[in-house]
């Protein structure tokens, strides 16, 4: 069998050498994508969850006034949805004696939240669980905090009218839910925040497509 000539093997290695930067390239984009959150075995090998909203951490001003328009008191059940490194639901029982609640799809990013609670000293008031947020339980919610996308708080409109109760508030940082138009917007380090206020039943039907039959499982 003839050897390869020098230059044959250089074009060779040149090309395997091509494949690896290559995939290293696209591994390192795996990693600085938004929707990555770590560079855990899971995200890397397995591809991590399939995430619906790509995780942005909501700056502290922000969240200031997300708690602030929903009257957050001692007491309050707090849910937040795409919780991410759980910084919304530690500040609501840090800073105003809340109790709650957060949902992620990313359980890399659960294990942040827990750790951040911890160090936060709430862990005893606040739980973090990976989960899907549209099979979640919102019932006992007093506040419902989200960052979402406006594709997903469309999705999630029907069901947060179907489980929680009148009074109980909604917050959301950047996007509204549509039709439903909120009871108040206000700014925050360059950001919106929109409020909501969920009504009695009988004025729930006409706020967003399918709110009267969205299960309440």
């Amino acid at each position: 069998m003839p050897i390869p000539s020098s230059p044959v093997l250089i074009r060779i290695a040149g090309a395997f050498a091509a494949i690896v930067v290559l995939g290293l390239i696209a591994i390192g984009g795996r990693c600085a994508s938004p929707t990555m959150v770590s560079c855990s075995a899971e995200t890397l090998f397995n591809g991590g969850p399939r995430l619906d909203v790509p995780y942005k951490g909501t700056r502290p001003a922000v969240i200031a006034r997300m708690l602030e328009m929903a009257e957050v008191k001692a007491g309050d059940h707090v849910i937040d949805l795409g919780t991410g490194d759980g910084r919304i639901l530690i500040a609501a029982a840090r800073e105003r004696g809340a109790r709650g609640l957060g949902i992620d799809l990313d359980a890399v990013l659960i294990g942040k939240a827990r750790a951040n609670a911890r160090s936060a000293g709430v862990a005893d008031r606040v739980r973090f669980e990976t989960g899907d947020l549209f099979k979640a339980d919102l019932s006992a919610a007093d506040v419902v905090t989200m960052y979402l996308l406006p594709e997903v708080n469309y999705r999630l409109c029907p069901r947060l009218l179907a489980q929680l109760k009148p009074g109980a508030r909604i917050v959301s940082h950047a996007f509204d839910m549509g039709d439903w138009k909120p009871d108040a917007t206000r700014r925050a380090g360059g950001a919106t925040v929109h409020l909501w206020h969920v009504p009695p039943l009988d004025k729930r039907p006409a706020l967003c497509p399918g709110a009267t039959r969205a299960s309440a499982r």
